[in-house]
């Protein structure tokens, strides 16, 4: 079992910037890769940011160039560092860490962003 726990969300105005944290504890030799969703007003979760077990990276491209993924040394803490944040950056936002296919897929209980105009 792997836990993930995020933290970092709050209240921002448009154009500051916020870093979330989440932690990852127990099996987590086990993971192939860690990385964020958000769901928004829509209610559907969408990929943020990931970074796999070798450190590579991808974004989507709302947010390419205003947010980067990282990790610890230890490789069981990952950030995402938000810069000149919109109102479409609102959401709540989830770690989510799987093992693979037909693996198991954790998910962290999510952090709240709010971007106010």
């Amino acid at each position: 079992q792997v836990q993930l726990v995020e933290s970092g969300g709050g209240l921002v105005h448009v154009g500051e910037s916020l870093k979330l944290s989440c932690t990852a504890s127990g099996m987590t030799a086990r993971l192939i890769r860690m990385g964020w969703y958000r769901e928004g007003s829509e209610k559907q979760r969408e990929m943020v940011a990931v970074i796999t077990d070798y450190a590579g990276t991808g974004y989507a491209d709302s947010v390419q160039g205003r947010f980067t993924i990282s990790r610890n040394n230890a490789g069981n803490t990952i950030y995402l560092q938000m810069s000149n944040l919109k109102p479409e950056d609102t959401g709540v936002y989830y770690c989510n860490a799987p093992t693979g296919p037909g693996g198991e897929d954790y998910w962290g209980k999510g952090t709240l962003v709010t971007v106010s105009p």
